[in-house]
């Protein structure tokens, strides 16, 4: 997302925006926040994504800057609105739920193959008439262990970026 949006998004001036990215510089390495080069910028206007001036009504001084996603939730930390606050406070949240989440899933993937090892136990005492049940059973255990499962860095980055604000 761009500088301006954000600014729009948590409520403040795109001056204090950059002046907060500025001062805390090393929270915004490259791959939270980059400046657009000139030729980014005039193929965004020439796309009409963004407008040929500023939202003052003239043309800025700076090139503008480029957020990831975690350079938005960085921002909601050094920026000082209400809204980053509460933004800030969400993802916090959020993160707490997801390591729940996470430690559920890790007790099911365990409680998974510890009830695999004991079918495939008593596999033998079943006997060749309940082979298709044991084929499926097998089936079942594979999609549960794959559902919990962690994601791949690869499926996160898939994800659609951003966040809801409620």
């Amino acid at each position: 997302m761009l500088d301006a949006d954000l600014a729009r998004l948590y409520g403040v001036e795109v001056r204090a925006l950059n002046q907060a990215v500025k001062r805390n510089g090393q929270r915004f390495p490259n791959d939270f926040a980059f400046r657009l080069t000139a030729d980014e910028v005039a193929g965004l206007k020439s796309q009409s994504v963004i407008s040929n001036r500023s939202t003052h009504g003239g043309a800025r001084r700076a090139l503008p800057m480029a957020f990831t996603e975690h350079g938005v939730a960085m921002l909601s930390s050094v920026l000082n609105s209400e809204r980053a606050i509460a933004v800030n406070i969400e993802i916090m949240r959020a993160f707490v739920q997801m390591r729940r989440v996470l430690m559920a899933n890790a007790d099911l993937a365990k409680r998974l193959s510890l009830l695999e090892s004991e079918m495939a136990r008593h596999a033998g005492e079943l006997g060749q008439h309940k082979a298709e049940t044991v084929r499926a059973l097998k089936a079942v255990f594979e999609t549960l262990k794959s559902l919990a499962r962690q994601p791949t860095e690869a499926e996160t980055r898939s994800a659609p970026v951003g966040f809801e604000l409620r």
